[in-house]
């Protein structure tokens, strides 16, 4: 059955703000994510089942906001702006760095769905279960790459 994104977005809109808030932690930068999610849905809403409606646009706000953050790491819309961020949400600046290069290095050898793996379980907390659900796929898939992850990022940390 077809997606009623009118009703879509009175029930659900509050969750995908929330996760575009979480992600991104700019209330107008969220506010403008979530209605692209809602876009997105718009335009497939005729090959798009209702089922786990959920589920599904939690995924696409997750990948919406992850391609807005590729999208600043390769062109800041306001390089100031950037720079003042990262220093801001910087303990130790050389240590912070040093983070985003190796996260970088490991993340260039991954495909983006890994990336959407670890930010659903490392940084929102999910359990396997749940990532695998919001991913469509198994949970021991998921424990898989997540595993396959780590082991590439002691390699990295080791040859740093």
């Amino acid at each position: 059955m077809p997606i009623d994104v009118e009703d879509a977005y009175r029930r659900f809109g509050p969750m995908v703000r929330r996760r575009c808030e979480r992600m991104l932690r700019d209330p107008e930068l969220a506010r403008d994510a979530m209605h692209d999610t809602f876009v997105r849905v718009v335009r497939r809403s005729d090959d798009l089942d209702d089922r786990a409606l959920s589920s599904l646009l939690y995924r696409i706000a997750t990948n919406v906001c992850l391609n807005r953050i590729r999208g600043w790491n390769r062109r800041p819309e306001d390089p100031e702006e950037a720079l003042l961020d990262r220093i801001a949400h910087a303990d130790d600046p050389g240590a912070s760095a040093g983070a985003r290069l190796l996260l970088d290095r490991l993340f260039a050898r991954e495909p983006a769905s890994t990336r959407t793996l670890a930010v659903l379980h490392l940084l929102d907390g999910m359990t396997l279960e749940e990532v695998a659900e919001h991913t469509g796929l198994s949970v021991s898939g998921v424990r898989y790459r997540l595993r396959a992850l780590r082991a590439q990022l002691h390699e990295l940390e080791e040859v740093a």
